[in-house]
């Protein structure tokens, strides 16, 4: 028979009162919080009795399997959260629930650092079970352990202490193992009585939780109100792919279907399960600024993020769940970012999506091509913000060049032109207009392949020092370009002919002198073959592309461009044979290259009237 004994106070230390204020003020933006943690202590317990049961089996001698119960009473202004896991005696209870008290914030945080299988605090309450005293004016805590006869009640209103004392009769009766935690909410809390906001939490934030939870409501039949089901924890050889496309859609909130699947189990110096997707079609979100992924943390199946800074943001087009055994609850989900544990997972998570992401590319290159088609200008900025794996995302990009579509650089590498040390690229706003471009004409005159680079960010990446299988990538509209060496395809092409009529060194100096400071040099071109002229950047200057983006955000000022010209076009034969007309015709040099850029000309109406009059003076001359 439990008898009833007057209850022993004990006080707090000093710290608590801080710690509390802390968590009440500050550790959570939203209060909705406090269940989670509570159900998550509950699932702890309903763990260690599990694990405790298999040497001991007597402590679940009913057979009862585990389960945790949520009960509101709106008469009594109390919510009940009660499981029927380990359950703690008198000293566990005074350990367990005054954590902070006992061992200070410094220690305790040390505690759920240094831990290293996670068992020896399974079922213990830290600062989550404070985190009640959000919504809480008071909170009882009734607990039996698994095979006692003796219950205790601990209860506190997160004043100076708590008290202490054995359980009635009445509450001895009622719980018969684990731990019932009753509420007494304050004013303000009154939606966590309401059952639809109950599981609306309980959906949200402990859908996973293995164990079931049941809404106990005052009239009718208690029901369950999460899953219990958490896939990533199930074997690969037990899920067919529907069970794949249904958790993609409930997971990543999407109604496509995933274009690739990895899960898996990691084992050894971190435990941890991994069910990620990439999805086949661009969420909404794709290119929203703050390029947060949407990867959903769990611990040991508790919800924690939905979040969490797990992929680098140029993978963030990815969507799954992560569940640690080994990361700590800890007093502050934000605090994870910094956890040493958490950065090793991102490391090899973020190694295994890429080494997937490169198999698929080798193995099923149409899957892959969807992938790329919607999130290649997404995975390209790892090109330029990840160095460590810049080779590895060089090797998984894709290309649209001038040989054709979904073209890799080991492709292209292979397929390199006698001479050829450079892998050529140009970039532009549409491969349309980029294959109109008379900067090609000298590469496509010896059959070299071209990268034509359309997506803003390819204007970014390609400013950084690159190679691939030592072979640098060079564009065709910065700096010198040689192709002496490599053969023309066509050994009667125009270009092998000797130049006639034009003076390089006259028509030059003309050209100079009627441009002034709106260019920084003329010079001969070796990029040109039909076209008349074009315009390019210096060897140490921005690419062309990259110099206007950046002036149309003002991020820097442009430098002048450098005019090349086709000595054998008549068009440039024609300044110096006619001086009067060389300053026209320098200017028309000028502004037809701005416009094959697409650019507009820096006078439009000045354009169009030098344009007028060299025709009218060509038509009277005929």
């Amino acid at each position: 028979m439990t008898t009833t004994t007057a209850p022993e106070s004990q006080p707090f230390q000093a710290e608590v009162a801080e710690l509390l204020n802390l968590m009440v003020h500050s550790v959570y933006s939203e209060t909705d919080i406090f269940l989670r943690e509570l159900i998550s202590n509950a699932s702890d317990a309903c763990d260690k009795l599990r694990y405790e049961a298999i040497s001991a089996p007597e402590l679940i001698a009913d057979g009862a399997p585990p389960e945790i119960r949520i009960r509101p009473d709106k008469n009594a202004h109390t919510l009940s959260v009660i499981d029927s896991g380990i359950g703690m005696d008198r000293q566990e209870l005074i350990d367990n629930l005054g954590t902070i008290a006992r061992s200070g914030t410094k220690s305790f945080l040390s505690r759920l650092t240094e831990a290293k299988d996670g068992t020896n605090l399974i079922g213990q309450f830290g600062v989550g079970f404070y985190a009640a005293f959000m919504v809480a004016e008071r909170i009882v805590v009734t607990s039996r352990r698994a095979g006692s006869d003796q219950v205790f009640v601990w209860s506190s209103s997160g004043g100076s202490g708590f008290e202490i004392a054995q359980a009635s009769d009445e509450d001895a009766t009622r719980v018969t193992r684990g731990t019932e935690i009753v509420l007494h909410l304050k004013q303000d809390a009154s939606k966590y009585l309401e059952g639809f906001e109950i599981e609306r939490i309980v959906r949200a934030w402990s859908d996973n939780i293995q164990f079931p939870i049941l809404l106990v409501p005052e009239e009718g039949e208690p029901r369950q109100i999460n899953s219990a089901s958490a896939l990533w924890q199930r074997p690969k050889s037990e899920l067919s792919p529907e069970d794949y496309k249904q958790a993609y859609q409930q997971v990543a909130g999407a109604f496509d279907e995933p274009a690739m699947t990895l899960h898996y189990r990691a084992e050894g110096r971190q435990s941890y399960a991994v069910m990620l997707f990439a999805p086949s079609t661009k969420p909404f979100d794709l290119f929203d600024q703050a390029r947060k992924g949407k990867i959903k943390l769990y611990v040991r199946r508790v919800f924690i993020a939905d979040d969490a800074d797990i992929l680098p943001a140029y993978l963030r087009f990815v969507r799954g769940v992560i569940d640690s055994e080994d990361l700590p609850l800890n007093i502050s989900r934000e605090m994870l970012q910094n956890n040493p544990q958490l950065a090793q997972i991102r490391k090899a998570v973020t190694g295994r999506v890429i080494s997937e992401l490169e198999n698929l590319g080798e193995k099923e290159p149409e899957a892959f091509a969807k992938i790329w088609d919607a999130f290649g200008p997404v995975i390209k900025e790892g090109i330029w913000e990840d160095f460590e794996r810049r080779e590895k995302l060089l090797g998984l990009s894709r290309f649209t060049t001038t040989k054709g579509e979904n073209r890799s650089l080991k492709q292209y590498v292979e397929d390199l032109k006698p001479n050829q040390t450079d892998i050529y690229y140009l970039t532009g706003d549409s491969v349309e207009r980029l294959k109109a471009n008379p900067k090609l004409e000298s590469a496509t005159a010896r059959g070299i392949e071209v990268l034509l680079l359309t997506d803003p960010v390819d204007a970014f990446w390609t400013s950084a020092p690159l190679d691939f299988g030592g072979k640098p990538l060079k564009s065709l509209s910065q700096g010198d370009i040689d192709f002496a060496l490599i053969p023309l395809l066509d050994d009667k092409a125009e270009d092998k002919k000797e130049v006639s009529g034009a003076d390089e060194a006259t028509t030059i100096a003309l050209i100079k002198d009627a441009l002034g400071e709106r260019v920084s040099d003329v010079r001969a071109s070796q990029r040109l073959t039909a076209s008349a002229s074009c315009l390019v950047a210096g060897g140490g200057a921005h690419d062309r592309m990259l110099e206007r983006l950046l002036a149309m955000q003002n991020k820097a000022p442009t430098t002048k461009p450098i005019l090349e010209i086709n000595l054998r076009h008549p068009l440039v034969a024609a300044i110096a044979d006619d001086k009067d007309a060389a300053k026209d015709l320098s200017f028309l040099l000028l502004e037809q290259a701005q416009i094959l850029d697409g650019e507009l000309p820096e006078d439009p109406a000045a354009f169009a009237n030098r344009l007028n009059q060299l025709v009218l003076r060509g038509i009277a001359k005929g």
